[in-house]
């Protein structure tokens, strides 16, 4: 899959971040943090992009559930602390990342 450079920099982001692929526990306020920056549509894309690479080790139509899942029921705080912290790690511009890409 061909993504837009932003969209690449944003998976590099992920993969620097959670070099072994996101732990199970981190989808839920991992999607929560993406959908905070970026479109549904760009959520997708990341989401197909990790899967396909085996960075996020679930099906596609999982994807759609857990995207789901964010909306109706959000993370605890810790955990979107967590996450950050690992995409700060890789280098994600916890500012707005269309401007520091």
């Amino acid at each position: 899959m061909s993504l837009p450079p932003f969209l690449t920099s944003i998976v590099g982001w992920l993969r620097a971040g959670y070099p072994n692929g996101v732990p199970e526990q981190d989808y839920v306020p991992l999607f929560a943090l993406l959908a905070r920056r970026l479109s549904e549509d760009e959520v997708d894309a990341v989401a197909d992009a990790l899967v396909e690479d085996g960075d996020l080790p679930i099906e596609k139509t999982d994807i759609a559930v857990l995207i789901t899942k964010v909306t109706n029921e959000m993370p605890l705080e810790s955990d979107v602390e967590r996450v950050g912290s690992h995409l700060a790690a890789g280098g994600w511009p916890l500012a707005d990342p269309r401007f520091d890409a």
